[in-house]
């Protein structure tokens, strides 16, 4: 990977349908915006339409020519997801983008803790449905988005909804674990059946999104608007080391990409390591058999 790689260097993705989730702000716009800009039929795959359409309208207005279509998702919601799904007759990139902040202990409409359920549930349970069409076209990807703070996750396998424990830190870290654990498991699996199909994960390191003033509250929302303004990178920067996993042509399967920096908070996008407990490839494999258990989705 060269030392400074940035949207200059995103080969066209003409001919190329991408679905992004949760695109219609922050790091997902940055994404859809740029990969558009290459010539990308974008999906812009978004829970509020409303907002989504504003968002392609401001896309538009800055690239005219924009192949950009929004459709309906939830990942909250598996019967959304099945519903989305079976709308993708085509598709070569798939961004797991999406994602929700250490709110207040909700459960998904299926009883799901609500940041496992997106974060992680929504986003395998999307996989294995559009996994069939992937790579049809050749250069098939899945780009996972995880976090940092992946690295302070561990899987609650016996308190999964924090029903006897909930933090809303805690639970967004598991999150983004099992976000790893997922995309380096799905790796091992392509790789095994020799799909074509390429895993990679990528992370924004600290970035000043949405994310962090809509999800977490009172004392955890003061300090993640100061940090954020003091600290942050922009989506358009922190967006990068996704772009690189979806477009780059040396991108590799198993590869965990995020910020060069120190501390990987900011910077030009490089090969990271996650932290070891994510290298557990048995603890991998118990998640993907749960979580085919809980969404209902095999692959």
């Amino acid at each position: 990977m060269m030392a400074r790689w940035n949207v200059a260097h995103i080969p066209h993705q003409a001919g190329r349908t991408i679905v992004v989730t949760g695109a219609n702000s922050g790091l997902g716009y940055a994404t859809t915006r740029e990969l558009a800009r290459r010539g990308g039929h974008l999906v812009m795959a978004v829970r509020n339409v409303a907002a989504g359409q504003a968002a392609r309208a401001a896309l538009l207005a800055e690239v005219p020519d924009a192949a950009v279509e929004v459709r309906h998702l939830d990942l909250a919601d598996l019967d959304s997801v099945r519903a989305f799904a079976g709308t993708v007759e085509r598709v070569d990139t798939l961004v797991n983008n999406a994602g929700i902040m250490m709110p207040p202990r909700t459960l998904t409409r299926q009883g799901h803790e609500l940041q496992f359920g997106t974060n992680h549930l929504g986003h395998f349970a999307l996989t294995g449905l559009l996994l069939g069409r992937l790579g049809a076209g050749g250069d098939g990807r899945v780009v996972t988005v995880s976090s940092s703070l992946h690295r302070r996750g561990a899987i609650h396998w016996d308190d999964l909804t924090g029903e006897r424990r909930y933090s809303p830190a805690g639970f967004y870290a598991q999150s983004k674990f099992a976000n790893v654990l997922f995309g380096l498991e799905l790796d091992r699996r392509l790789r095994a059946s020799g799909a074509g199909v390429r895993s990679v994960l990528a992370h924004p390191g600290y970035t000043d999104t949405n994310l962090h003033s809509t999800g977490p509250t009172g004392v955890l929302n003061v300090v993640a608007r100061i940090g954020s303004g003091l600290f942050a990178q922009d989506a358009a920067a922190g967006a990068l080391s996704q772009l690189y996993a979806a477009s780059d042509p040396g991108a590799v399967g198993g590869e965990f990409i995020g910020p060069g920096g120190p501390g990987e908070m900011r910077g030009y996008p490089k090969v990271v390591r996650p932290v070891s407990s994510a290298l557990d490839e048995g603890a991998a494999r118990r998640l993907w058999a749960l979580s085919e258990e809980l969404t209902g989705v095999t692959s």
